[in-house]
């Protein structure tokens, strides 16, 4: 599967982005998707996951009511609305497929593919 996420920017603390990650190669709906994001000086962190279906989806606490994770698969494609930014949300984000027909019930680890990220940068 190749990712390729788009959507990142600059935006005032309090704002919204919606980024996206469209998939090719394999069969979008036979795999998870994930959202992961990594801030200057850490470690990379998981943000939210997809079950294949969209039924099931898992967050962070740090963003949990704030972030809304979807797919859409007859556009191959999993998006990543987040709503009230912080300057603590900034980060390059990845989105990542996990290949199994399964439901989402915590985070996502051993991810098969990942795209390249995409930089939010969030101004106090």
């Amino acid at each position: 599967v190749q990712l390729q996420a788009s959507g990142g920017g600059l935006v005032q603390a309090g704002g919204s982005l919606r980024l996206s990650c469209a998939a090719s190669g394999r069969t979008f709906s036979n795999y998870a998707m994930g959202w992961f994001r990594q801030a200057p000086g850490k470690e990379r962190e998981f943000v939210a996951a997809i079950s294949w279906s969209g039924r099931s989806a898992y967050y962070a606490d740090s963003v949990k009511g704030r972030f809304t994770i979807s797919r859409d698969n007859t556009k191959n494609t999993v998006y990543l609305q987040m709503n009230s930014l912080k300057p603590e949300d900034t980060a390059v984000y990845y989105c990542a497929s996990k290949l199994g027909r399964t439901v989402v019930t915590g985070t996502l680890t051993g991810m098969d593919y990942w795209g390249k990220g995409t930089q939010v940068t969030v101004s106090s």
